[in-house]
């Protein structure tokens, strides 16, 4: 007895709990092997998800303890060093009060991130047109591809019907999946916003030209630390994958050598 993976007649990967039983015949030869499945692969699903969310839970717990205490120190330093590289006596060490005023926001952005990631409390929303909030950041974007020699353009769904969102965490999930992208990419990159309609739902497509995501790092997307940037903290999907959830939305990788694309489908909002 053990697991599996099948191909269905459609092509489809499954994965199955199979049992192998051997039968013999009346002399107490062998006469046939029965192989008995059972499709598990939702249930496979569901205990991931489960997985995640006890990380999640855990990562909350960590968060709440911790983060405020390390972020109000990082203030009243970094108040400190401001004060000081306005004194003429450090006029020639401004640079370096400048580049360690960088870190410190640096770090207070990480832990941003790491607050934005626990977070579990339901976020307020309201009906929205998901194009106008695309359109509005388009001009950050298009300066972020213009400044890395890289180009972005949006390809989107006329007449969108509205869609239940907070708008801020839209945002962040746009700039973090767009980003990603940005970095994924290397000479010509391209990173594409779309939107359209799929069987009464609204999807947002963010591609890319990139080199892809390995394998191995695909079926544990959205696990908080995971990332394979050297300089990653790995909370940005995550806190993508918390973001969609609290929409009710779902999302969906495909990723081979020659890009990538984040899909998000959300519910249409009821009138």
């Amino acid at each position: 007895m053990g697991e599996l993976i099948h191909t269905t007649k459609d092509h489809k990967q499954v994965t199955v709990r199979s049992c192998w039983l051997l039968r013999k015949n009346i002399r107490g030869g062998s006469q046939e092997i029965i192989e008995i499945d059972k499709d598990i692969t939702e249930e496979k699903k569901i205990q991931e998800e489960l997985g995640r969310l006890d990380t999640m839970k855990l990562v909350s717990q960590i968060a709440a303890g911790i983060s405020h205490e390390i972020r109000n120190p990082m203030t009243t330093v970094r108040g400190y060093l401001q004060l000081l590289a306005q004194k003429k006596n450090y006029s020639e060490e401004k640079s370096k009060f400048k580049l360690m005023i960088e870190e410190l926001d640096r770090a207070n952005q990480i832990i941003t991130e790491f607050l934005s990631l626990a977070k579990n409390k339901a976020a307020p929303l309201a009906a929205h047109d998901l194009n106008e909030v695309i359109r509005t950041l388009s001009p950050l974007l298009e300066a972020d591809a213009a400044s890395q020699a890289k180009s972005f353009r949006t390809h989107l769904y006329p007449n969108l019907p509205n869609i239940l969102l907070n708008t801020n965490e839209i945002r962040q999930l746009i700039l973090n999946l767009v980003r990603n992208g940005f970095e994924a990419t290397g000479i010509n990159g391209k990173v594409s916003i779309l939107t359209y309609l799929e069987e009464g739902q609204v999807v947002l497509a963010i591609e890319d030209n990139g080199c892809g995501i390995p394998a191995d790092i695909v079926k544990d997307l959205g696990t908080p630390f995971l990332s394979t940037k050297a300089s990653g903290t790995g909370l940005g999907i995550p806190t993508c994958y918390n973001i969609a959830r609290r929409h009710n939305a779902a999302i969906t990788v495909n990723t081979h050598e020659e890009g990538t694309t984040f899909y998000i489908q959300f519910p249409v909002a009821k009138t």
